[in-house]
């Protein structure tokens, strides 16, 4: 059963990462047009906080779960798949309004996915479950973009947009193989659609996680950024990718640890702040390391705390939401992180003048703000 649930786990969030550069290419291939691009990944990013608590009760609410998930991974793939066939055949109007129903369904292959463990597996083994969870998320991270640009350089943008659909339908379908009983839909906490946002901010240690990861989600979307000026200030533009390749090996390495060796599992909250503030060290020392290699080494080992931060993350939301708005804590959770990024990214765009080592000075801060404020919020046992 492991191995259904991250076939279909890796082929969602692989789609999910690879959709953003997939969307990009494909209007720079068909309309010639930067500006459509950019507004086609904003289209499928943008809608995930706004859509995950609903989707998140949806699945909440369903008696028969798994077809939930088929129609909305799948409809996300299928959304990918129409924006890579209309793309420059009919009006971009219609094609960014098809990009945001497809964002819309999102959440659902990457924080709803991830709340099935709770019921797919028992209580012995889901620390273990979580860290190889996240794994997926690193591997759709170092995966998704390259094989998208790769099969883009070989076949077209196009075929690389059917490709990405492909994988989320299957995804989706291979949700349907998986063990979820039927159950009857849990009595609702107040708003349907609200009773996430409640959750969240009544249960302390969801409110300390949450809040805490958000911050460092914000300063995580600054680094593709960050990066690109530390490959101009290193004169080695190939360091850009390198560094966010470092990152994401490393979270692959930590979470691959983690999902071993749990440590913390009695109280994953404190796991998450530890490796917040665990980040910002190696990120700190960025600047005054003398060249590429370092700065390699420094990245990898600031991504390695990623991975058991988020498996600790997602093991705090599986002991602390209530049943009735479970999934839906996850994919608020989810939600949050997407947006977190592209407004980090946004602000780091505007603080650009402050140059590379001001900006992961800033990230530092940042991922080191969210560990002292998560702690603080924590209730003192």
């Amino acid at each position: 059963m492991i191995y259904r649930y991250l076939t279909a786990a890796v082929l969602a969030r692989f789609t999910d990462e690879g959709a953003r550069v997939a969307l990009v290419l494909l209007a720079l291939e068909t309309a010639g047009s930067t500006v459509l691009g950019g507004a086609l990944a904003a289209a499928f990013m943008v809608p995930h906080v706004l859509a995950g608590p609903a989707v998140g009760a949806l699945a909440d609410r369903a008696r028969r779960r798994a077809p939930v998930y088929l129609l909305l991974i799948g409809g996300n793939g299928v959304a990918i798949a129409l924006c890579g066939l209309l793309t420059g055949r009919v009006p971009a109007a219609v094609v960014l309004v098809i990009a945001v129903l497809g964002g819309c369904c999102a959440p659902l292959g990457t924080g709803g996915l991830s709340s099935l463990i709770k019921e797919l597996f028992p209580p012995e083994r889901r620390d273990r479950v979580y860290g190889t969870d996240v794994m997926t998320y690193s591997l759709a991270g170092i995966c998704g973009p390259a094989v998208v640009a790769g099969i883009a350089e070989l076949a077209g943008a196009r075929p690389a947009t059917l490709a990405l659909g492909a994988g989320a339908i299957v995804a989706g379908l291979m949700v349907l193989t998986l063990p979820l009983p039927a159950r009857a839909a849990p009595e609702a906490a107040g708003n349907v659609l609200t009773g996430g946002f409640g959750a969240v901010w009544r249960i302390r240690p969801l409110r300390a996680v949450t809040l805490a990861t958000a911050l460092g989600s914000g300063a995580h979307g600054a680094f593709p950024l960050i990066t690109t000026l530390l490959a101009i200030e290193f004169h080695a533009g190939y360091a850009a990718g390198a560094l966010l390749s470092a990152t994401a090996i490393g979270g692959l390495a930590g979470s691959l640890l983690y999902a071993r060796h749990p440590i913390g599992a009695s109280r994953p909250e404190r796991t998450v702040m530890i490796c917040l503030f665990a980040s910002a060290v190696p990120m700190a020392l960025v600047p005054i390391v003398p060249g590429v290699l370092p700065a390699l080494l420094l990245f990898g080992v600031a991504g390695f705390f990623f991975g058991p931060q988020s498996a600790a993350l997602f093991a705090s939301r599986d002991r602390h939401a209530p049943p009735a708005v479970h999934t839906q804590v996850f994919t608020l959770g989810a939600g949050l992180k997407v947006t977190a990024a592209a407004l980090g990214a946004a602000l780091a765009g505007y603080a650009a003048g402050a140059g590379a080592d001001g900006l992961i000075l800033a990230a530092a801060g940042v991922h080191a703000a969210g560990g002292v404020l998560g702690a603080v919020l924590l209730p003192r046992e």
